[in-house]
């Protein structure tokens, strides 16, 4: 198991805030591309999805509603990690 999946992993089993920088690589692990920045709020396309994922940091951590709409993404759309 790579340290990515480790990590998708435990946010799939906690939901819980993980760390900011943490985040951002597990959603480029998935194909996520960030499309820009505006303020602290970065904004993240895929191809095969329909819509964007907006996700700023809370100090250091991800937010937990922000996690959630990722998983969301990923059950909605049939998102898997790009080896």
């Amino acid at each position: 198991m790579t340290q990515i999946e480790k990590l998708y992993a435990k946010l799939v089993a906690s939901r819980a805030s993980m760390r900011f920088s943490d985040f951002r690589r597990i959603l480029e692990a998935f194909g996520f591309t960030l499309d820009r920045v505006n303020g602290s709020h970065h904004i993240f396309k895929h191809p095969a999805a329909s819509r964007a994922l907006s996700i700023q940091p809370r100090a250091d951590k991800a937010k937990p509603y922000q996690i959630d709409q990722f998983l969301d993404m990923v059950e909605g759309f049939g998102l898997k990690i790009e080896k």
